[in-house]
């Protein structure tokens, strides 16, 4: 397995060892003991989530004030550009992104630690996302960092289209408004 940090050190790429042959490939998409050594991270993970999206699907930029969730996220099916914002205060990175491709083809996965936002979009005709939590789905805790805030400035590769967002979405926050970590 193979750790790469962001520019935002706290956010790493992760890329498993992928085994191919003329059958096809094998890959282990996750191993606590490995995960734990290469990443030095001590976290344990409570929830499996399934994303099932169409075409110009962007969800996020998500979060949850209390019980926040730290993501380990990977791609089944087709490409996104997975990004994550640090909303954690103290942080020297407060207000900064970092986005990823994520897809079947590269195996890549995203750690996105608790006290950051989250989203995604989809760059070809539909994604299955998977992503494991480290705290459960808590609905009255949810918030939504507006994805297209000119102050957090997200590069998101919509090459002239306009994303296909539901109304939580559209009703996210700006980081000036945020609630914060």
């Amino acid at each position: 397995m193979k750790i790469s940090p962001t520019a935002i050190p706290d956010v790493l790429v992760i890329e498993p060892r992928v085994f191919r042959d003329a059958r096809g490939f094998f890959f282990e998409s996750y191993n606590d003991a490995l995960f734990r050594k290469a990443t030095r991270l001590d976290v344990e993970f409570v929830q499996d989530n399934h994303s099932h999206s169409g075409k110009g699907v962007l969800r996020g930029l998500h979060y949850q004030i209390e019980q926040p969730q730290g993501k380990l996220v990977r791609v089944s099916a087709g490409a996104i550009f997975d990004v994550a914002v640090d909303l954690r205060s103290d942080s020297a990175a407060f207000g900064r992104w970092v986005g990823v491709e994520l897809s079947a083809a590269n195996f890549r996965q995203i750690w996105v630690p608790p006290g950051f936002a989250h989203g995604f979009l989809v760059l070809g005709e539909s994604a299955d996302v998977l992503y494991k939590t480290t705290d459960y789905y808590a609905p009255a805790h949810e918030r939504c960092l507006r994805w297209d805030d000119p102050q957090v400035g997200v590069a998101w590769p919509l090459h002239g289209s306009t994303p296909v967002l539901s109304a939580k979405d559209l009703a996210g926050t700006g980081l000036d408004q945020a609630e914060r970590f």
